[in-house]
């Protein structure tokens, strides 16, 4: 994990060196392992275990100087690959860059090409609630922007429900946030934020925190009274 790690920081200081990191947010599990700077001294230690780093591209982006993504990390190892949907990744034996783009009205039938990367990047639904409150953190004296973890940790139970076969690892993950933030004493930061999501978003939450009684207990305990 070490090797996927050290990588993962290469990565991170190719981006920024080409002055690209700071229109990107970081999703997906690797959240986990950058939070351990915002979650100290409450016991969290996340252990990571998946080879897909995401990147939420955001608009401002738009405003970089325009860079070959798949050019910059040549020389680490990345080859570009097509998933068969058309969007881009890059490809290494210990890590998958993708990067993803918030879907739009009725949604996009295909990738979304991003020029001033030189990606096509996947569009998909509910990325918004990572990007309307994020934090920075430091790692190796590069800064890179996260969802908040309450946003991160109600987006999961938000997919969860779409996750065919990852409903567990989602969900358990959501857990191991929400319980850091519990024990950080935010967890009314999670309540907030529950209840400025849409109707329909909150129902979804609502779904999967029902087979974790557990979960809803954490910082979610009177939703039920309030549905």
């Amino acid at each position: 994990m070490e090797t996927q790690y050290a990588l993962c920081r290469k990565v991170l200081k190719r981006l920024d060196e080409a002055g690209v990191l700071s229109g990107l947010i970081i999703i997906g599990s690797w959240c986990r392992y950058f939070y351990q700077g915002y979650f100290t001294g409450v016991g969290y230690g996340p252990s990571i275990r998946t080879r897909d780093i995401d990147f939420l591209i955001t608009p401002k982006i738009g405003s970089k100087r325009a860079v070959d993504v798949a050019a910059l990390m040549e020389d680490f190892g990345f080859l570009v690959d097509f998933h068969r949907q058309g969007y881009m990744r890059l490809v290494h034996p210990e890590l998958i860059i993708e990067f993803l783009v918030p879907e739009r009205g009725r949604g996009s039938e295909g990738p979304v090409r991003v020029p001033q990367l030189g990606v096509q990047a996947q569009a998909l639904r509910f990325l918004n609630l990572l990007t309307e409150q994020t934090i920075s953190v430091t790692v190796d004296h590069i800064t890179v922007r996260l969802p908040h973890p309450a946003a991160f940790a109600l987006h999961k139970l938000l997919i969860a429900q779409r996750r065919t076969g990852k409903q567990a690892k989602e969900r358990a993950e959501a857990y191991e946030v929400l319980q850091a933030l519990a024990a950080k004493g935010e967890s009314s930061v999670v309540r907030s934020l529950y209840r400025s999501l849409p109707a329909r978003w909150q129902k979804r939450i609502r779904e999967s925190l029902r087979s974790s009684p557990e979960l809803q207990q954490i910082v979610l305990p009177n939703i039920h009274e309030k549905s």
